[in-house]
């Protein structure tokens, strides 16, 4: 069994920056894809930000040059630095960590971008 723990969100002023971080911990083995996504009241879940074991990454056109994604494998922790942030940027924001084997979502963690 895998457990996530996100933590980070909150509430922020527009143009204002916020860090989120994802610690796994369990029956982890071999974690190949760890990333993050969002989920806006109404909307469907959609990809933030993800990043490979040898630290390839990936990231939804709304937020690049403004997230950075990374990870810590001795940690087993991934990150996600958010700059720039918009009201648009409201949302939930899930951690996704993965292996070939099984996938695991973190309990979530609201971000609110207002002034």
């Amino acid at each position: 069994q895998v457990q996530l723990v996100e933590s980070g969100g909150g509430l922020v002023q527009p143009g204002g920056s916020l860090r989120l971080s994802c610690a796994a911990s369990g029956s982890v083995s071999s974690i190949t894809v760890m990333g993050w996504y969002c989920q806006a009241p109404g909307k469907q879940r959609e990809l933030v930000a993800t990043v490979t074991s040898v630290g390839s990454t990936n990231y939804a056109d709304s937020v690049k040059g403004r997230f950075t994604i990374s990870r810590d494998n001795a940690k087993r922790t991934v990150y996600l630095q958010m700059n720039s942030l918009k009201p648009e940027d409201t949302a939930v924001y899930y951690c996704n960590v993965r292996s070939i084997l099984w996938s695991a979502w973190g309990q979530g963690t609201q971000v609110t971008v207002s002034s």
